[in-house]
């Protein structure tokens, strides 16, 4: 696979047509994720009522690839549980890094960045808004 291979037509459309995400106001929890490597940043703010995510906002400044997983969090992420959330992260983990398979139902489209398993330099800039979801979660005490 050649490095252009990775960045699909469905990559570019995804990140092309990442709605717009605004910061809360009065987040529950924020957090901020910065990749060493190309440094991008991802900074998140999210409420969780009742365990399920209920409001989400983020200040996307990533790659492609950073831009498309931030916009399907950003399309999936409210309704959400904090469980879910964490699968959800570690199974682009185990994809990306062990060749696991992609989540899947809900988060289907994460399945558009299993190419990036081939180029370890980019699983950091992919994973940014997992980790970021995961601290912010973690920060709510959800």
């Amino acid at each position: 696979m050649s490095f252009s291979d990775l960045y699909s037509q469905r990559i570019l459309e995804i990140a092309g047509n990442a709605r717009q995400m605004p910061r809360l106001d009065a987040p529950d929890a924020s957090a901020k994720k910065v990749s060493r490597v190309c440094g991008s940043v991802v900074e998140i703010d999210l409420n969780v009522t009742e365990g399920r995510v209920t409001a989400y906002g983020a200040d996307v400044n990533a790659c492609a690839l950073g831009q498309t997983s931030a916009a399907i969090v950003a399309n999936t992420i409210v309704g959400s549980t904090p469980d879910e959330l964490r699968q959800v992260r570690d199974r682009m983990v185990a994809m990306l890094k062990n060749g696991g398979p992609p989540p899947n139902g809900r988060w289907d489209d994460l399945k558009y960045l299993e190419p990036v398993r081939d180029y370890p330099a980019r699983h950091a800039s992919t994973l940014l808004v997992f980790e970021a979801v995961a601290e912010a979660l973690d920060r709510a005490g959800a």
